[in-house]
């Protein structure tokens, strides 16, 4: 369905710019033009069609990049090729599901100092990607284990090569919602505003008490933070800190 929309909301976008074209003053006509009419058209549709926040972006720089590629005429093999690796990176994205964000260093120190402040003994990070948390807290915490939760598969895939030397970090290749929550002392999460409310409602009932759920960004609507971590990195990165209490 997120699919469709994209493409109702490109299609929408280049009828509108079709549209709206003509009735410019000559002076402003011309592609450049045109294309941003095509790009805001296509970002306003796609916000009317309540599609994820990630694809405005998408939306915005979709003609114009397949513009420039034409332009470059470039061999059939490189589009498939480029294909291939957007659709092994962004796995499942244009069914709705969450794109890869990549922590920072500094996110990654922080949440090993809330693991050593917790005792934990067992963590899990659901979208893991190519493992920017939890191989720093492979190498920082030998006796932890380990269990990083990513569908993509390059993603995946990188993060098992960069997790080969550690006995303590295991990857699966797995939906995030097919996790058994209850082990964890300590779950981590990096995914998007679209997904937190039912994050949120699955999370309450499938942690154990006690347990701690740690949000990168993004707060859980209707929840009450025990402690937000302000991290002092590029993009000032916020922790939110979650106790299990039901």
């Amino acid at each position: 369905m997120t699919l469709y929309k994209a493409m109702l909301a490109q299609l929408f976008g280049l009828i509108t710019a079709i549209g709206l074209n003509p009735l410019l003053p000559l002076e402003f006509s011309g592609l450049v033009t045109f294309l941003i009419l095509q790009s805001s058209s296509a970002m306003l549709y796609s916000s009317l069609f309540k599609q994820p926040r990630w694809w405005l972006i998408i939306h915005t720089l979709f003609l114009p990049s397949a513009l420039a590629l034409h332009s470059l005429e470039l061999s059939a093999h490189w589009y498939l090729l480029t294909l291939i690796l957007l659709t092994l990176v962004f796995w499942g994205t244009v069914k709705g599901d969450v794109p890869l964000f990549l922590s920072s260093a500094e996110v990654a120190n922080s949440v090993s100092q809330i693991i050593t402040q917790e005792s934990a003994q067992y963590f899990a990070e659901l979208g893991a990607g190519i493992g920017t948390i939890t191989v720093p807290l492979a190498q920082q915490h030998p006796q932890l284990v380990i269990n990083a939760w990513e569908r993509a598969p390059l993603p995946w895939a990188i993060n098992v090569l960069r997790s080969r030397h550690y006995a303590n970090s295991h990857c699966y290749r797995s939906d995030l919602w097919n996790c058994d929550f209850n082990q964890y002392d300590v779950i981590f999460v990096f995914l998007s505003p679209a997904v937190m409310p039912e994050l949120g409602a699955k999370l309450q009932t499938a942690m154990r008490p006690g347990s701690l759920l740690i949000s990168s960004s993004f707060a859980i609507p209707d929840w009450e933070p025990e402690t937000i971590k302000q991290v002092n990195d590029l993009a000032k990165t916020q922790l939110y800190c979650y106790r299990i209490n039901y």
